[in-house]
């Protein structure tokens, strides 16, 4: 038996998320079906990063165990030809029979998309969020700034949460202007629920001139929901990638110095669905 890990894009739209569900079609039962049709053994995979409805990837992680003889590295190619053209693997290999990404240190970076004009853009429609109104870039940079380090982000975190604690690290965020575009990049080692997107929705509250940057810091201590900015849409998220540290994080990444200063440039789950496994993070 060994263990294999695969590194999987998806453009999320047709997607009711990762997780397995009884009401309509996910990355995880794609996946499950083309591997089972491949190896001619029943496959279910684990996901590092329950995506939700709508939220594409270019870097997400899950992990399966096999008996089959094919080589690690030779799934991902074999799997081209079984997988819609919406999900690819891009990467297989073996890992330890115990390993899982989501039992490791990680740093997740999530990229939120805007698309910026009078017209909205059909070729660009699904993987970004279509905003005409305009926005303050600078006023979104200096906001985006109060959010790094180590926070209490329950004013940034979907009704429901069952966390432990709201207590997470952003270690840089970036608002880049890229033509039409707009790109806020978080970077973090741990996110809440829909925590990227509220995110997202306070940024832009505070581009439209809504929300005042330097109210970040008391939003952040109120722990109040109801002060933060609205979740923006899931079109715009994409999870670039998962950056793993099975033996702990460098002390360097974690220490002041490794939060990046030029900010102007335990990830949580909502509750288990009870059928279908495993539930979205972002």
């Amino acid at each position: 038996m060994k263990r294999i890990m695969l590194t999987v894009a998806y453009e999320g739209t047709a997607y009711h998320g990762w997780q397995l569900e009884p009401t309509g079609l996910t990355v995880e039962e794609v996946l499950n079906g083309a591997l089972t049709g491949l190896l001619g053994e029943e496959i279910r995979v684990s996901g590092a990063s329950r995506t939700d409805a709508g939220v594409h990837a270019l870097g997400n992680l899950c992990v399966f165990d096999t008996e089959s003889p094919i080589p690690p590295e030779k799934i991902a190619p074999a799997l081209l030809g079984r997988l819609p053209e919406d999900v690819v693997v891009r990467a297989s290999r073996e890992v330890p029979a115990d390993f899982h990404p989501r039992r490791c240190d990680s740093v997740k970076t999530y990229e939120y998309t805007i698309y910026r004009d009078t017209l909205p853009n059909p070729l660009v429609r699904r993987q970004s969020y279509f905003f005409y109104r305009p926005l303050d870039v600078e006023a979104m940079r200096r906001a985006g700034a109060y959010l790094a380090g180590k926070h209490d982000f329950k004013s940034f975190c979907a009704a429901g949460s069952q966390a432990e604690t709201t207590v997470r690290r952003i270690l840089s965020l970036t608002v880049r202007e890229d033509g039409p575009f707009l790109r806020i990049e978080v970077k973090g080692t741990g996110f809440l629920y829909n925590m990227v997107r509220i995110i997202a929705g306070t940024l832009i509250k505070a581009g439209l001139g809504q929300l005042d940057p330097e109210e970040i810091p008391a939003v952040l201590a109120a722990k109040d929901r109801r002060l933060a900015g609205p979740t923006a849409p899931p079109e715009g998220l994409c999870l670039k990638k998962i950056e793993l540290y099975p033996e702990g994080f460098p002390p360097e990444l974690l220490s002041p110095e490794g939060i990046r200063p030029e900010l102007s440039d335990p990830e949580e789950f909502p509750p288990e669905r009870k059928k279908g496994g495993e539930n979205g993070s972002e």
